[in-house]
């Protein structure tokens, strides 16, 4: 071939039929050690690049960005985020995200650390450079990190809709949930994200949980990208769908039947019979207080000093009523059916016709079942 042995250094000219150019290395130890690694040059950019440091990286999308600092003491710590600052300061055409991704990608990260958070080199140099404007931390040495999805009640007017134009991970998780959404609903996932002209509103339930579901999968695909991996998932009503999803338990078409199914069996037979309210109480002062109603019962204990109540939404009223009464911090759910109740009963039948025939994975994230209380091991999330 067109080996040759080179003796000095001499030019690496592109090859006149556009081929790509190749070089090897030869290193010759002593006891006949030898190694031999054959080089590639590298495609062309085709993103706009800028160096941070040593550090070449592509540049993404601006925005709010985080930069990241870490050393081994305190002391360390202040001195690296001067150094940041003054770099910063010195460098008016530096563009932010670049920097944050830089500071990501290419420092070791020890265990002392901080973080500044804005939109602007500018914002970000005055933020290291003021104590108030940095969140620090000591990082742990656990390194296990679980994924909780939570049920309704989380939905927020144009959540995800920012996310959709600038971060393509969850754009892509987005538009394979519309996919799967689309087999069972009418209405647009992207429509309804971005309060297009039109498209329905979280007010219903057959909406904002499917959406709500679609969201939150999106956001643990995100992390993942990141090189945030769960160790374990875990979630509450239909949060556990997301989470069951995530930990592989249930395919996308399975989830996106289940979460859109369900919710159009409470849209059609549980709507308007029932309410849920939230109460600053620990479970057994609600327990005492709902003696006195036979139409209520505890749905979800949310922490220590948090409980939900759900039932005939009279009663609801009535408790609201005399919990204010007795100062304690009461607030009625914006929702007219009764979610984890005996009142749910009522759609048992149709549920197990529409959701037979699932197909139940083995789950590869661990997955905690609040159903069972144990974790799920095996592929047996079916229907019922």
């Amino acid at each position: 071939g067109t080996v040759e042995l080179l003796t000095e250094a001499v030019d690496w000219p592109e090859k006149q039929d556009g081929g790509l150019r190749r070089a090897a290395v030869s290193s010759f130890g002593i006891s006949g050690t030898n190694a031999h690694v054959v080089l590639e040059e590298a495609p062309a950019a085709e993103e706009e690049t800028q160096t941070v440091g040593l550090q070449t990286v592509e540049s993404p999308a601006g925005g709010t960005v985080p930069w990241l600092v870490s050393a081994k003491t305190p002391a360390a710590l202040d001195a690296q985020i001067g150094r940041l600052a003054a770099y910063a300061d010195g460098r008016t055409d530096l563009d932010p995200a670049v920097a944050a991704r830089g500071l990501i990608s290419g420092r070791t990260a020890m265990e002392h650390r901080a973080v500044a958070v804005g939109d602007s080199r500018e914002a970000l140099r005055d933020a290291l450079r003021m104590p108030e404007g940095l969140i620090r931390g000591t990082a742990s040495d656990v390194g296990r990190v679980a994924f909780a999805f939570p049920g309704q009640g989380t939905q927020w007017a144009g959540m995800g809709a920012e996310l959709l134009d600038s971060s393509p991970e969850f754009a892509a998780s987005m538009e394979e949930c519309e996919t799967a959404l689309s087999r069972y609903v009418d209405w647009s996932l992207e429509a309804v994200v971005r309060q297009a002209p039109g498209a329905p509103t979280l007010d219903r339930v057959d909406v904002v949980q499917p959406v709500t579901f679609a969201v939150m999968v999106s956001l643990a695909k995100v992390w993942q990208h990141h090189g945030v991996t769960p160790q374990a998932v875990i979630g509450h009503s239909q949060g556990e769908i997301a989470a069951a999803y995530v930990a592989g338990a249930l395919t996308l078409d399975d989830a996106a039947r289940v979460v859109t199914l369900r919710s159009k069996s409470i849209a059609a037979h549980l709507a308007g019979k029932g309410g849920m309210i939230s109460l600053a109480l620990d479970e057994a002062a609600v327990l005492r207080r709902l003696s006195d109603f036979d139409g209520l019962s505890v749905a979800a204990v949310n922490g220590p000093t948090a409980t939900v109540v759900s039932g005939d939404p009279t009663q609801i009223e009535e408790l609201a009523r005399t919990c204010e009464a007795d100062g304690i911090r009461a607030r009625i759910i914006p929702v007219d059916y009764a979610s984890h109740s005996q009142q749910v009963e009522i759609i048992e039948s149709e549920l197990a016709e529409v959701l037979a025939g699932l197909s139940p994975q083995a789950p590869h994230v661990p997955f905690f079942s609040t159903l069972e209380g144990s974790w799920i091991t095996e592929p047996v999330l079916d229907g019922g």
